[in-house]
């Protein structure tokens, strides 16, 4: 088992100098601080649109109801990412993105779409039928997409893979999911407490993850473009995704306009059970994929005896992870699990990094040398705090 980017054993590892420019710290503070004003702004907006058609009682009641069960939904969904956790900041940006800005422009066009829609019909419900089944599939999956597409090329060092794509897709979903269902839980609530009971039920338990399983197409075609060395893959993965994730939308979106009771369970076991079931087998053969990628990149170090056997062979599977973790709960504490946790996340971003400088997305040796290099002090560092040894092995 050959790695194309071995270190070099006989330098020692020294504390990493890490420079960086003044203006370019300065100009990111700016445009963080300007992206959370548009993004309160446009919160403000929602809830005044929301809020003139529900009510300000109703959008209380509803946003509690909405927001309640999203820290369950956001835990399970970041538990899939279980070798290569991705950056807080990232994912916050994808959910926020999914419930304010993916949101807003739904908002705008499909209500665009329904008034022109229903004044060329004289109609109102050929109106909602047409926003419903035509519009939002478009609009909603484009709109949540765009987050995905700017990350997917932005980002390339943490986006790099199928379980990246989903994981960023289901935060992008759950935003938006949540922030509509505040809409549809103050609608109900107009009609009293037994019909915003029935839609919680039906949008908060029966299918929360509807949004975040249609966005999740897109996603995957764009980690499979990613990974993928294939130049059609490459190309018309993201393509397929997208479309695939439109068209089960408005399948969904159509089943339940026009089929009552019997339209949602056909969706339901249909369209959402079956794309569930694939979803899960994808993330499965995702894992190995991982599992085999830190194998073969963090066997050089297992070689040169920075890494002990067992710790070796658990850091590549994730019950192994598991074990690691528990073992250090339950035997030295939460600090010590907490530093495990981190070096088995260090022990990952190192291997991806030789990963993604192997498949030639590190253009520049000397920035994918530097990078490796405060990997490997970051990770020496934690695994001494672990007692693994006061000095790295391989130093003469």
């Amino acid at each position: 088992m050959n790695n194309q980017f071995t270190p070099n054993a006989a330098r020692p590892l020294v504390r990493p100098v890490i420079r960086s420019s003044g203006h370019q710290s300065a100009f990111k503070i700016i445009l963080a601080v300007f992206a959370v004003m548009v993004a309160a702004l446009l919160g403000l907006i929602l809830l005044l649109l929301i809020g003139a058609e529900t009510g300000p009682a109703e959008l209380v009641i509803a946003l509690i109801c909405a927001t309640l069960p999203v820290p369950v939904y956001v835990m399970l969904l970041l538990w899939i990412d279980r070798y290569e956790a991705e950056p807080l900041w990232m994912l916050a940006t994808a959910f926020f993105w999914g419930a304010l800005v993916s949101v807003f422009i739904a908002f705008i066009f499909n209500t665009s779409v329904e008034l022109i829609a229903a004044a060329a019909t004289h109609s109102r419900e050929i109106g909602e039928n047409v926003g419903a089944v035509i519009s939002a599939p478009i609009v909603e999956e484009s709109a949540k997409a765009m987050i995905l597409v700017i990350l997917f090329f932005w980002k390339k060092d943490e986006f790099d893979g199928i379980l990246d794509g989903i994981v960023y897709a289901g935060m992008v979903g759950l935003g938006f999911a949540m922030t509509e269902n505040v809409l549809y839980y103050g609608k109900a609530l107009q009609h009293g407490t037994e019909a915003l009971e029935f839609v919680f039920k039906l949008r908060g338990v029966a299918a929360p993850f509807s949004h975040p399983l249609f966005t999740s197409m897109t996603g995957i075609g764009l980690g499979w473009s990613r990974q993928s060395n294939n130049g059609f893959v490459k190309v018309v993965s993201p393509v397929f995704g997208f479309m695939l994730a439109i068209l089960m939308h408005a399948a969904w979106n159509g089943l339940l306009t026009y089929g009552g009771d019997y339209g949602f369970y056909a969706a339901y076991f249909g369209i959402m059970g079956p794309a569930f079931l694939v979803t899960l087998m994808v993330i499965f053969f995702s894992w190995r994929r991982e599992s085999r990628i830190v194998r073969q990149f963090l066997y050089s170090d297992y070689q040169q005896g920075f890494f002990e056997q067992m710790e070796y062979e658990q850091l590549c599977s994730i019950r192994g992870r598991m074990g690691m973790s528990w073992q250090a709960l339950t035997r030295q504490g939460f600090s010590h699990w907490r530093t495990r946790r981190q070096c088995n996340q260090m022990a990952s971003e190192l291997a991806f990094h030789r990963s993604r400088v192997a498949r030639g997305f590190g253009r520049n040796p000397y920035l994918a040398e530097e990078r490796e290099h405060e990997y490997l002090y970051r990770l020496q560092d934690l695994r001494q705090r672990l007692g693994y040894g006061q000095r790295d092995p391989r130093q003469p």
